[in-house]
């Protein structure tokens, strides 16, 4: 079942109202997934919810790609009483970037996620408890197996674009390259071809953090009384320092203190200045969201993912496709520096493809593709536009590129 709209009532202008999680159970024995690393799995129970109408042509979806820790619930609210609407509420709705009166929009939790989508802290049907670090690794291209099996379980054969940043657009990437038939256009946000070894290395001291933390008992954490709130709060402090930019940390906190108007030559206060309690404040609230154990497989499909290991080059990645691309970077991105994608934009106009990209000047740094959405709205409605004219009248995509 798509999630319904049940109301109209809205979490914000233009909102899609109030809407449920839906979820779908794919790859049942004896048809259970493959993953890269050569282990079986299923079944797997998906969370996702829709916005907007799929068209009776079926040729009007879009599907969300979500980042590190986002989830199914891209846009609305659960409830009249709930007062946190999707994570990209502003930019999925009627009138919006993704325009939900147009289109039939999907986002789903990734597989090894927390938020409804068979992960680690999902029960293992052979053993009857959770798997947690029994859970075999998975990579962005098992991640992709399992939504695209949704949309053909959605009825949807092809989209019209895959959407993501980040994560996300590590995820467009492959869809792009394993299904070149599925999509007509890939959108990409702030993100590469492969994680860079500077990603890796704030990765992997995240996962340390978590794995060191005295409670995390080998992954079986769910067991005892607390699990590694620790680590994982500082696993997220310290990725969220990568999302930011420099101007955006000096501007909003400076070297400003937090309680008091003189240094307290306290080495044991933890909030001091005012960053550190915003760094602080992250790392609790993410602990009341996140799974610990699903923060270590994610982050290593990340390591993992580089296409041109996987396909020798990143142009040979998209040899076989007509996708049109649309990739976008922002100036103050130190985690996805606008040099990455370019090297994407190089290898696809060394093949012939259609492909419009454009950096950003955005304070925001990494976020920017979560924040900075009027510039990016403008944009993609003409591209969707395009893509939508190019597939109704059954016209290849001819190369170009526009900078």
């Amino acid at each position: 079942m798509a999630s319904e709209i049940i109301e109209t009532t809205p979490s914000g202008e233009n909102s899609v109202g109030i809407v449920e999680t839906q979820f779908a159970t794919l790859f049942e024995p004896p048809h259970e997934l493959v993953t890269s690393g050569g282990k079986t799995l299923g079944p797997i129970t998906v969370a996702y919810e829709t916005y907007g109408e799929l068209s009776p042509e079926k040729d009007n979806a879009i599907f969300i790609c979500h980042a590190l820790t986002g989830d199914a619930h891209a846009a609305g609210i659960h409830s009249d009483e709930d007062t946190k609407p999707g994570w990209w509420d502003d930019f999925v709705g009627p009138g919006k970037g993704l325009d939900t009166d147009r289109h039939f929009v999907i986002c789903a939790n990734v597989l090894g996620g927390c938020q409804g989508t068979t992960g680690p802290s999902s029960i293992d049907p052979v053993t009857g408890e959770r798997y947690c670090l029994s859970f075999p690794v998975v990579t962005v291209g098992d991640i992709v197996e399992v939504h695209y099996a949704l949309a053909r379980h959605l009825g949807v054969e092809k989209l019209l674009a895959a959407v993501g940043g980040s994560l996300g657009g590590f995820q467009v990437l492959e869809w792009a390259a394993r299904y070149p038939d599925s999509i007509n256009a890939a959108v990409v946000l702030a993100s590469a071809a492969n994680l860079s070894a500077q990603g890796i290395a704030f990765n992997t001291v995240g996962r340390r953090a978590i794995l060191a933390d005295p409670n995390f008992h080998d992954g079986k954490y769910h067991e005892h009384a607390e699990g590694p709130r620790y680590g994982l709060s500082l696993a997220r402090m310290l990725a969220h320092i990568t999302y930011l930019s420099e101007d955006s940390i000096e501007q909003k906190f400076g070297r400003r203190l937090q309680h008091s108007d003189k240094l307290a030559y306290d080495l044991l206060r933890e909030t001091e200045f005012q960053i550190e309690s915003y760094l602080h404040y992250q790392g609790k609230r993410f602990v009341e969201r996140f799974d610990a154990n699903s923060y270590l497989y994610l982050t290593k499909a990340m390591d993992y993912f580089h296409l041109e290991d996987k396909y020798g080059s990143i142009a040979k990645a998209f040899r076989n496709t007509d996708i049109r691309f649309l990739v976008v970077s922002y100036s103050t991105d130190w985690l996805f520096p606008t040099s990455q994608s370019r090297e994407i934009v190089g290898a696809l106009i060394e093949t012939g493809k259609h492909v419009t990209c454009t950096e950003y000047d955005a304070p925001f740094g990494h976020d920017s593709f979560l924040i900075d959405l009027e510039p990016l709205s403008r944009l993609l409605h003409p591209f969707l536009e395009q893509a939508q004219h190019l597939r109704s009248s059954g016209e290849k995509t001819t190369s170009r590129n526009k900078k």
